[in-house]
């Protein structure tokens, strides 16, 4: 046959099927069909063409593979002279490349078509197939050698030989026990009846003469007239031990002494008894200071759990201001370091300015000649009153951050507002002559990135209230967190005067905001427009008690923030 061309031709698959182990297992096989090593070494009914024949092993082509040079080799056999460093053709010495290297499919279908003798010839098939057909007749094969299928025999024979061997030869075939009739191992028998069987004649062990069976032996005791038993009474204290019929007359003799026995040992489990419960009663006692005490620990826990949260939500408020205020105290010494840089260059250019001008004042003196010195005099001045704004500016700059520090330490991030209003009655006069209608207090806040408030004051009242009343309103101002925050505010704003007297009666009002209200809308101008009580408090009540001290008031005003989600 020639050589073939490699076309993508599909192979043809031999599935392997397994196959029971002879007793002589064949080195060039698997338990299936292909051989482990080179090619087939079937028993062929006419001598293979040596076309058919690997190049290495010489036997007939398993997997047949196609060199480059027309040759033909095993697959196992190729894959064999592949793994060499110098891989050459064993026919013909021309080296071989793995990638020039092919599957011969019409090789292979040729030879699975030859004919070859069952591989039970040995022990007597005359049966004739193709290769292909060996592993079909194998599974059928009465001369085949299989294993026994009982799993403990490791005996093998001919599947023709197997029903006899399954019936009378195997050890481990399947026997009754003739007496409890269970089904088992015939090797299993004899320890079976030796030892479980319930049905098996067992003579009694007090050697009475009666032969009973093994799952009647244990009531058999009771009954047996050479049992050695002892006296029902021994839990109580008698020690007599007998046969059966010798315990039967004990019983009937000792009656009075197994009743004194008795009562000795109720009267124990009595006196026990009392002494169990005068135990209890104490313990009894004790149960309820035990249960107070527990009641109490239990509550002092829950306060100071509280407590403990408390504290650290206070803790954690208080870092978050003072993070804030540490950044705006760092931009403040900044602005500080550059204001005291221009003051010196400020101070340095006066100083000179001074020098120039006592030796201008010399050159005018000595020479008589004052032009050029008021000329460079005046540009001096010039400059120094440029330096002058431009330190007007930072001054004002500076002021500003002052007044923007103070705001920053006075302001509260937990919705509470304590404001202190100093120098009353000149506020108060202020507003009477209408200059100082209204004050604003510092802004507060529900949460460090919460709402931003303030309240708004009129000391003389305001609307209806004005002559007559204190005005108190709460405002909601433009934050830097509006866009995480749910609108319209709808927290519960309390306002109150506080009382520095020591009855501490302060005077408050409660509202909840009215959601259609612009007042608690989203700000979109610096604060929205404020919403309060104009008549507050009575400027008789004011002024006649101990709401102003010092010429101070304090007001709180105090935000609902329990159902505020974060933001």
């Amino acid at each position: 046959m020639s050589a073939g061309r490699n076309v993508d031709v599909p192979e043809l698959q031999i599935p392997p099927q397994p196959r029971a182990p002879s007793i002589v297992q064949r080195p060039w096989t698997e338990p299936g069909f292909q051989p482990l090593q080179g090619g087939f070494r079937d028993h062929f009914v006419f001598p293979p063409e040596p076309k058919y024949c690997c190049e290495a092993c010489h036997l007939v082509l398993c997997n047949p593979r196609q060199t480059e040079c027309g040759h033909r080799f095993c697959e196992t056999c190729i894959s064999k002279e592949l793994s060499k460093p110098h891989p050459v053709c064993p026919a013909d010495m021309e080296p071989l490349f793995e990638d020039k290297i092919f599957r011969d499919v019409c090789c292979n279908r040729e030879i699975m078509a030859l004919k070859v003798y069952c591989r039970s010839e040995k022990n007597g098939c005359k049966e004739q197939m193709t290769l292909q057909q060996v592993m079909d007749h194998l599974n059928v094969c009465p001369y085949f050698e299989v294993p026994c299928p009982l799993g403990k025999c490791k005996e093998q024979m001919m599947r023709k030989d197997m029903p006899e061997h399954l019936a009378r030869k195997c050890k481990y075939r399947e026997s009754t026990c003739e007496f409890c009739k269970h089904k088992m191992a015939l090797t299993e028998i004899e320890k079976h009846k030796e030892t479980v069987c319930p049905a098996f004649p067992v003579h009694c062990p007090n050697n009475c003469a009666s032969s009973i069976l093994r799952s009647e032996l244990s009531s058999h005791q009771h009954e047996c007239p050479k049992a050695q038993v002892s006296c029902a009474f021994n839990r109580f204290g008698c020690t007599f031990k007998g046969l059966n019929q010798e315990m039967k007359d004990h019983d009937s003799s000792f009656v009075s002494e197994h009743l004194l026995l008795m009562a000795t040992r109720n009267a124990t489990l009595e006196a026990k008894v009392e002494d169990i419960k005068g135990e209890l009663q104490e313990r009894y006692k004790v149960l309820p200071s035990m249960n107070s005490r527990l009641l109490e620990m239990e509550s002092l826990h829950e306060d100071m759990r509280e407590k403990i949260r408390q504290v650290e939500q206070k803790l954690s408020g208080m870092q978050k201001v003072m993070s804030s205020h540490s950044e705006k105290v760092l931009e403040i010494e900044l602005d500080l370091n550059s204001l005291r840089l221009v003051q010196d260059e400020v101070e340095t250019l006066r100083s000179t300015v001074e020098n120039i001008r006592s030796r201008v004042n010399a050159l005018e003196t000595g020479r008589g000649g004052p032009s050029t010195g008021t000329q460079l005099l005046g540009s001096l001045e010039n400059q120094l009153s440029r330096h002058d704004d431009l330190l007007s500016v930072h001054e004002i700059r500076l002021a500003d951050m002052d007044l923007r520090f103070q705001v920053l330490e006075t302001a509260s991030y937990n919705g509470t507002l304590i404001w202190k209003i100093r120098d009353y009655k000149r506020r108060k006069q202020e507003a009477v002559a209408s200059k100082t209608l209204s004050l604003y207090s510092q802004p507060f806040y529900t949460g460090y990135f919460g709402y931003k408030m303030c309240a708004r004051v009129y000391l003389n009242g305001d609307g209806m209230g004005k002559g007559t009343h204190l005005s108190l309103f709460f405002v909601v101002m433009r934050g830097e967190y509006d866009a995480l925050l749910p609108w319209p505010f709808k927290q519960k704003v309390t306002l109150m005067l506080m009382d520095q007297g020591p009855a501490r009666k302060h005077l408050g009002d409660a509202f909840k905001p009215d959601p259609n209200s612009s007042s608690f809308r989203r700000p979109v101008a610096e604060m929205n427009i404020a919403s309060g009580c104009p008549l507050f408090v009575a400027q008789t009540v004011l002024e006649n008690g101990t709401y102003i001290k010092e010429d101070t008031i304090f007001i709180k005003v105090t935000v609902d923030t329990s159902d505020l989600p974060d933001p």
